[in-house]
């Protein structure tokens, strides 16, 4: 009886997490329709307004704010590796960590390469191995465009200045709830269009061209900032509710399988008991 106890202890102490892995599962699923909803509409924004600064940086050296599209000899990098603060999400965390690692001994081996990391968990495993010149984890507690604006504009101030020669960012790109991509994005310096530029790009600038660069450079990096953010947002809430299915599927079967194993022990139990009792009495009779 006492194997029976512990088969039986084990089955109520997989109960309870089942409960636990269905109940973020469902907070997950909740969360993960508003940040997919965030995420799907400010898209199509974002990259717009990418590909119209883009068509623009051939001739933005001369202008106001060229400083954002000069290229530069690269020596000092700066990455900006984008996690959660939170796990039980899979292999979201590990796959920017593994891919931040990759991407610095591919490209950056013999260069000074600092992190600016947006996430406990990212700074927790990297700060270990490199520089973390600043940590944010409290943007993921109100996720807003002002708040990530001064984060971009920390950034830019930096680049400006000539402390850094490029900045990335590496965070995971939302596909679906169940894939989310490792995305290795340039920030700074504004990367122009590869090839010539779209012939029907004609612009017409009012009041004037400089002024007009010089509102949309920034407005485009703190968008392109807030959209990676938003990008891995909605992939942690994804891959959560993905990690939390498949434990709580997990957790099933074993149940089930734990189940079977106390049934059969329990039947053995009460079969010897039967014997016991009816060879007693067998000997009572002769």
């Amino acid at each position: 009886m006492a194997n029976l106890k512990e088969i039986r202890n084990r089955i109520t102490s997989i109960g309870s997490t089942m409960q636990i892995t269905s109940a973020m599962k469902m907070v997950s699923a909740a969360k993960l329709k508003k940040a997919q909803d965030a995420i799907t509409q400010m898209r199509p924004y974002a990259e717009k307004l990418t590909e119209l600064l883009q068509n623009l940086s051939a001739t933005l050296s001369s202008e106001v704010g060229g400083v954002y599209s000069e290229q530069r000899e690269v020596s000092k990098v700066l990455l900006v590796v984008i996690t959660s603060n939170r796990g039980l999400c899979g292999g979201f965390n590990s796959s920017i960590v593994k891919g931040a690692t990759k991407h610095i001994n591919d490209f950056y081996s013999n260069k000074q390469v600092d992190l600016l990391t947006i996430g406990k968990k990212g700074n927790d495993l990297l700060a270990k191995k490199y520089t973390v010149i600043e940590n944010n984890n409290d943007i993921f507690d109100e996720l807003t465009f002002e708040n990530v604006a001064a984060i971009a504009n920390n950034i830019m101030e930096m680049f400006a200045e000539g402390d850094y020669d490029k900045v990335e960012l590496i965070y995971n790109r939302f596909k679906n709830a169940a894939t989310q991509i490792t995305t290795v994005e340039q920030f700074l310096p504004i990367e122009p269009i590869e090839g010539e530029i779209v012939s029907n790009a004609d612009y017409i600038f009012e009041p004037s061209k400089p002024e007009i660069v010089l509102e949309l450079i920034p407005k485009s990096l703190k968008t392109q900032l807030y959209k990676a953010l938003r990008d891995s947002f909605a992939s942690e809430h994804g891959a959560r509710m993905t990690a939390m299915h498949k434990a709580t599927d997990n957790a099933t079967d074993l149940r089930d399988e734990l189940l079977l194993t106390y049934n059969k022990a329990r039947q053995a139990a009460i079969t010897n008991e039967i014997l016991e009792i009816v060879g007693g009495a067998e000997a009572l009779n002769n």
